[in-house]
């Protein structure tokens, strides 16, 4: 009997950063499946509900992130979400989720700092799939 692998939705119009990421993703033993931005990404949910996404914040708008994690958890509200962002790198702004306030307007579980070692990506997908 094949055990089902879990499907991780990776959503980053950064080509490079998207191909390292689904190689780690697979590499930990789940499926990839990859969107080059916000469109394809919907275009994706539209199709198949995945156990976990994984989305970069700025790609066709400065937003597009907070845009796909909000209509992630409208459709599949028990569907973790973590965005991978470069944001406060690259405008100097800084997010989070450490307060109620962000937590209600940011619709995701966890928030990373691109540049997420892999074995950093694997325990917080692990841990929010309670594996």
């Amino acid at each position: 009997m094949t055990e089902i692998k879990k499907r991780i939705l990776i959503v980053d119009d950064d080509i490079d950063l998207l191909t390292q990421m689904k190689i780690h993703v697979e590499s930990f033993g789940f499926e990839a499946i990859t969107a080059e931005g916000q469109k394809e990404g919907e275009e994706i949910l539209e199709k198949i509900k995945p156990d976990l996404a994984i989305l970069d914040l700025m790609m066709e708008n400065k937003d597009s992130g907070f845009i796909l994690s909000y209509k992630i958890k409208k459709k599949y509200p028990d569907v973790p979400v973590i965005i991978a962002t470069a944001v406060t790198a690259e405008t100097g702004l800084v997010f989070g989720l450490d307060t109620e306030e962000e937590r209600n307007w940011i619709k995701a579980d966890q928030y990373l700092e691109k540049g997420i070692r892999p074995d950093q990506l694997h325990r917080e997908i692990n841990k929010l799939l309670k594996i």
